[in-house]
């Protein structure tokens, strides 16, 4: 055989590496199906900051997170899964809800894709609300979801006190949402603003996140008492 091995080959072998590690894979099994701060890794995971730090510091080494500055609380940082990175991984836990919420600031681009793509992948139920939400949907909001078979005519804003109730698994898909809402049992994207930029590019961006987030979400989440094969 080559000795010269290809970069691929040797790209999935650092990833091998890496998870081969306990705390290391239960980081990614978590990053799956949603972003985290390193504080709050830390907590769940029970994992000191300065072997966090070098679990992380080698995670990123292999390719498989990243980080982003938070749109909210500026100081903050999230990890994420890289898209793609691990093509078909799922966690061993899976979630059971009665209902989906997807929670934005104003509820008028991320959370209303993230629901309408939802709805188009999995029986659970699925609604979307805001912090503060604003007047009506985002028109390019509309328009995106348009472009790629979804319709929000019927959208509307709505507020996360009026929308969540026990039980539900609430997704912030915005960092000052997620920071708003403080701590909670709940899932965080962190998914940039596209009204901030205001473009058809923008958008197209956060509506390609979330359906690769969705893709990976849906399969873990079942209606309780549902049967289903798992792990």
């Amino acid at each position: 055989m080559n000795a010269e091995w290809s970069s691929s080959v040797r790209e999935r072998a650092a990833v091998h590496a890496a998870l081969g590690e306990p705390a290391r894979l239960a980081i990614v099994d978590r990053l799956v199906l949603g972003d985290a701060s390193p504080t709050e890794l830390g907590r769940e995971l029970g994992l000191p900051s300065n072997l966090l730090a070098h679990h992380l510091k080698l995670l990123e080494q292999a390719g498989l997170i990243e980080r982003s500055r938070s749109e909210g609380d500026h100081r903050r940082t999230y990890l994420r899964l890289r898209p793609r990175s691990l093509t078909g991984l799922m966690p061993v836990g899976l979630w059971t809800a009665p209902r989906v919420v997807f929670v934005c600031t104003h509820n008028s681009a991320r959370s209303q894709l993230a629901a309408a793509l939802w709805a188009r992948q999995s029986p659970v139920p699925v609604a979307s609300a805001g912090t503060h939400p604003a007047a009506r949907v985002h028109p390019r909001a509309v328009v995106v979801a348009r472009t790629r078979g979804l319709s929000l005519a019927r959208a509307r804003t709505a507020r996360v006190d009026e929308v969540v109730h026990d039980g539900d698994l609430v997704v912030a898909v915005c960092d000052n949402a997620h920071e708003e809402l403080g701590s909670g049992d709940r899932l965080h994207w962190s998914v940039p603003d596209p009204a901030r930029a205001d473009t058809d590019d923008a958008f197209e961006r956060a509506f390609t996140d979330l359906a690769d987030r969705i893709d990976r979400l849906a399969p873990a989440v079942h209606l309780p008492g549902e049967h289903h094969d798992g792990h």
